[in-house]
């Protein structure tokens, strides 16, 4: 592989990482303004969406909360390390596969970011039917989903071929 494809690649990768990073910044930036606006009220509602700032201190949809400082800590250098080994998942990586772990990357350095400096990551979006209610998320939980539900298609097709 030449120089110059694997610094264009580089640039192409570290672009999907910074806008997904950004476009969630953004839209949490928004939602924190608009929420102290709003004196902490629902910012939007409707019949399936509710726009509504919650700290999650968890781990994804707001699992694994805890009030101790020691295990909010360790709960953030695990994901860290996580997201070391995503990078190199990266490098190893094939096309489709890299461009999925990007996005995965991309979410989990947006919502790592938001550990680092709220010690919490504001999530937003509640999509619901009636009563029941999703999981609230945010931009970043988005681009995670995406780039978890292509790479097990992407398993599930290369154990389908092997068969």
């Amino acid at each position: 592989m030449s120089l110059y494809k694997i610094f264009k690649n580089y640039y192409l990768e570290t672009v999907i990482i910074l806008i997904i990073f950004f476009l969630d910044r953004i839209s949490k930036l928004f939602v924190i303004h608009q929420d102290k606006l709003n004196f902490n009220s629902e910012i939007y509602s409707s019949k399936f969406l509710n726009i509504h700032l919650i700290w999650n201190e968890g781990i994804a949809f707001g699992l694994f909360s805890f009030n101790e400082d020691y295990l909010y800590n360790f709960l953030t250098f695990l994901i860290f390390v996580v997201i070391i080994f995503i990078i190199f998942m990266i490098r190893q990586s094939d096309t489709v596969r890299k461009y999925a772990l990007l996005l995965v990357l991309g979410g989990a350095l947006g919502n790592f970011f938001d550990r680092l400096i709220y010690k919490a990551v504001p999530d937003f979006i509640d999509f619901h039917v009636g009563n029941f209610h999703w999981f609230i998320f945010n931009v970043s939980d988005i681009f995670i989903t995406i780039g978890v539900i292509v790479m097990i298609l992407l398993e599930l097709t290369a154990n389908k071929k092997q068969i």
